[in-house]
């Protein structure tokens, strides 16, 4: 989910803390596990500081060892151990058991939208992706912020935020079935389609849709059960040249083959005599053009003198963002 998102989930969670009589029972302890609960929410997330190094080596590690089975573990001790030397009179397991809660929380419903994470390293480096739910769903958030509300205003945070919850709940299970229809509806206009991946979008019965048969791509959105195809592109493999051993030995590249589980290329000759070889990612196709690209420009010689990967939403801004190589990764 996004950072909003999780930091509402946060504040909610604190409130729903006040169930624990021990918590409730003392105004030091309550003090300490709301903030070590808004704390950890946001924890995993640290990893966004990786985009101040590169785009490739975010897009590379974001979601990865800080959504792990051990940074799980340990960003509740962590946390709630500095909170500890902050509030001595604390009770340390409860603070360390919601603050536990508030970690696992953020991690578990981020592998329930198409972007997904790697909660299960180290027994597995696999991204795990649901795709029931957008990372920014306005229904999700615009419920937490009223059950906030409602607590700002006086009603009581444990009956509040359970009725968020059931609800929430509830909301999960009504866009899992609704997945699964989008998916049948897929199968019957690709009866051939072999893997389908929806990606879903802010409105409630839109998705994105990307699909492969034995021989096409399918690129479309899904309107509920009515899905429109709007590119169909032959499945090549990416050709055994030196051209493409080079650009796949480029960081931008191995990050964006990692990371993409569909994708198409191009290659265009340049004016100025140079290649650009470019790697398509087909899930998130938005207003006629296709977002999540690895480009390179290359000399007659392989000599990579820019890349990029990334999200760009125009031509104009891609080619501002290409970057020269040596101050690239290396």
């Amino acid at each position: 989910m996004d950072s909003g998102t999780h930091l509402v989930m946060g504040i909610a969670l604190g409130g729903l803390a006040m169930v624990d009589p021990v918590v409730a029972g003392s105004s030091s302890t309550s003090m300490a596990v709301i903030t070590s609960v808004i704390i950890g929410s946001q924890a995993p997330d640290i990893d966004t500081v990786l985009k101040l190094r590169s785009n490739a080596i975010y897009i590379r590690h974001h979601r990865g060892i800080t959504h792990s089975i051990p940074a799980v573990l340990l960003w509740p001790i962590l946390i709630s151990s500095v909170f500890f030397l902050v509030f001595p009179h604390t009770n340390f397991f409860h603070l360390w058991l919601w603050t536990f809660l508030a970690v696992f929380l953020h991690v578990f419903v981020d592998i329930f939208n198409a972007y997904g994470t790697q909660a299960l390293r180290p027994f597995s480096k696999r991204w795990v992706a649901l795709g029931w739910i957008n990372t920014f769903d306005p229904i999700i958030f615009a419920l937490h912020v009223i059950a906030l509300m409602f607590w700002a205003f006086g009603a009581d945070p444990v009956p509040t935020m359970f009725s968020l919850y059931s609800v929430v709940f509830i909301y999960y299970v009504v866009r899992f079935f609704l997945q699964r229809s989008v998916k049948k509806a897929v199968h019957n206009t690709i009866p051939d389609a072999k893997r389908i991946i929806l990606s879903p979008t802010s409105r409630f019965f839109q998705y994105r849709v990307a699909a492969n048969s034995a021989t096409h791509h399918y690129v479309g959105r899904a309107y509920g059960r009515s899905i429109t195809i709007y590119d169909k592109f032959k499945i090549e493999p990416l050709p055994d040249t030196p051209l493409f051993h080079k650009v796949l030995e480029d960081p931008n590249f191995k990050t964006f083959v990692s990371f993409s589980p569909l994708y198409r290329w191009e290659v265009n000759q340049l004016g100025d005599g140079k290649t650009e070889v470019r790697l398509i990612d087909l899930r998130y196709r938005s207003n006629n053009y296709y977002p999540f690209v690895a480009i390179a420009h290359l000399t007659k010689d392989l000599t990579i003198v820019k890349s990029f990967t990334g999200w760009i939403f125009s031509e104009d801004k891609l080619q501002k963002k290409l970057v020269v190589k040596s101050e690239g990764i290396r």
